[in-house]
């Protein structure tokens, strides 16, 4: 089960009726160890790519329609994430030196916007304080030109 899912949970494997002793002796013996996954991505699926292309496809031949589309992105960047990683590790042979930082000193949290119109970038824009619904509203009512 490991090989074939190496980051498979100690649950997961003893759903199989298998004491957890068991599972950890024999993961053991074949020179196996829990190490932690030290950082979680974003996960695209194998229909995506396909997806996207269909709609740039779409999108590049309706009539000039993209130039009336404002696709815009924001992201929060702070100095650390709060991730439950306890029970997040991957069966290995050898450790791959995983790290988690936590407890940072000084905190800081920054929200930053863009967006494109047209063939045109708008922004970075610096949103201070925490983003709220009614936050975000009055920057866009009041603060894009």
């Amino acid at each position: 089960m490991v090989q074939s899912s190496p980051p498979a949970s100690m649950q997961r494997i003893a759903r199989c009726r298998v004491p957890h002793t068991r599972v950890w002796r024999t993961l053991h013996a074949e020179g196996m160890y829990p190490y932690h996954v030290w950082r979680v991505v974003q996960h695209l699926g194998p229909g995506d790519f396909a997806e996207s292309l269909e709609f740039c496809k779409w999108l590049n031949g309706s009539c000039e329609l993209h130039r009336y589309i404002l696709f815009t992105d924001e992201s929060q960047f702070n100095r650390y994430d709060v991730n439950n990683t306890h029970n997040s590790h991957v069966w290995a042979d050898e450790n791959p030196h995983a790290t988690v930082e936590s407890n940072f000193q000084q905190h800081f949290s920054v929200n930053v916007w863009c967006a494109v119109l047209d063939d045109q970038l708008i922004g970075r824009f610096i949103l201070e304080g925490r983003l709220t619904g009614e936050a975000y509203f009055r920057f866009l009512q009041e603060e894009l030109p």
